[in-house]
């Protein structure tokens, strides 16, 4: 089972980790064999993760596994994320080319004065979930009231936000403070859970546990999550490496979605001592496909977003205190690849 990069890295903003004491943490990550294009030439480029190594980043694993990185002359490092290797600071230092962030996050990072614009999307629904057992559900956000939650205190503006999109009285549900595990669920200390749809409902399905899940996202709670990211440098002075990397990263994504049995097979494969069980990995890649996938992408392709989209995040931004504007958003990259 991975962690969530959302309830894990919120810390490490509240540290003021983007400063310059950050910038010399470069993760530790996994390099394709170095090949050149028609030219002959090769260019290092590197791509941060935002969390440890595991299916949840399996198109990028493809795109390295298949050469289509090295067949546009892109040598690229996939840099494995963690507690420790948060996103931003490699990508301002130029250490990294791309990051895999989120909205929240990078509009933290430039409210700090981070140069960083979001150049595509890879979650279209957010994967913040409320989780809770059949015996007592919680299908609608008012359903909470009278429960006991278990989450991060950090996630507690998650909480406020889905509350104040649909009138719930957040002082009506007890906060319980509890470690990323499904086990106060199950040993019946709360009676839900916050946490993403590929994390704690996996592994309760892995336990033969069954749990409902309420997708934040269809309650109002617009974010976009696992998104690329590049400094307004990089847009001007790299822009052909911006535009092959999100290519090979477009490619891996639908071959992902036509075989994630396979995606996660890889995953494991390629990262034998990461203690990845296949059966999660297939389980969490499989689940990934509808938050990622949608009717936007279909028409569009893999990365896209809307106008419409970009709104409803500046209004979610401002529930969670943070002001921001459409320019945080950049599609001219997105437009090379799809040839829009």
């Amino acid at each position: 089972m991975t962690t969530s990069p959302v309830l894990s890295r919120r810390a490490l903003f509240g540290a003021g980790i983007i400063g310059a004491a950050g910038l010399a943490a470069v993760a530790c990550g996994v390099r394709s064999d170095a090949g050149a294009g028609s030219s002959g030439e090769v260019r290092a480029a590197a791509l941060q993760l935002s969390w440890l190594h595991s299916a949840q980043f399996a198109g990028s694993y493809i795109a390295l596994d298949r050469g289509w990185w090295r067949e546009s002359g892109l040598d690229v490092s996939l840099l494995q994320g963690g507690p420790n290797a948060p996103v931003e600071p490699p990508v301002v230092s130029g250490a990294a080319l791309v990051g895999v962030s989120a909205a929240d996050y990078t509009a933290a990072a430039v409210a700090e004065g981070a140069p960083f614009k979001i150049i595509g999307v890879a979650m279209q629904s957010n994967p913040f979930v409320i989780a809770s057992l059949p015996a007592r559900p919680v299908d609608e956000p008012s359903d909470m009231e009278g429960m006991r939650i278990g989450m991060a205190v950090a996630n507690t503006p998650v909480l406020e936000t889905l509350c104040a999109l649909n009138d719930v009285d957040i002082d009506a549900i007890e906060i319980v403070p509890t470690q990323y595990s499904a086990q106060p669920l199950l040993s019946g200390d709360v009676d839900c859970l916050l946490c993403w749809e590929t994390d704690l409902p996996v592994a309760m399905a892995v336990q033969g546990v069954e749990s409902r899940t309420m997708l934040m996202a269809d309650h109002g709670y617009a974010l976009h999550s696992q998104t690329y990211i590049a400094t307004d440098e990089s847009l001007a002075a790299r822009r052909d490496d911006l535009v092959a990397l999100m290519s090979g990263e477009v490619r891996g994504w639908e071959a992902y979605r036509k075989d994630t049995d396979a995606a996660a097979q890889l995953a494991v494969d390629m990262f034998p001592d990461a203690g990845l069980d296949l059966e999660t990995q297939r389980l969490q890649a499989e689940r990934q496909v509808p938050l990622m996938f949608s009717s936007v992408t279909d028409e569009f392709g893999f990365g896209w977003w809307t106008d419409e989209a970009v709104e409803a995040n500046i209004e979610t931004l401002a529930l969670l205190g943070q002001t921001v504007d459409a320019n945080l958003w950049d599609r001219s990259i997105l437009e090379q690849v799809h040839g829009r």
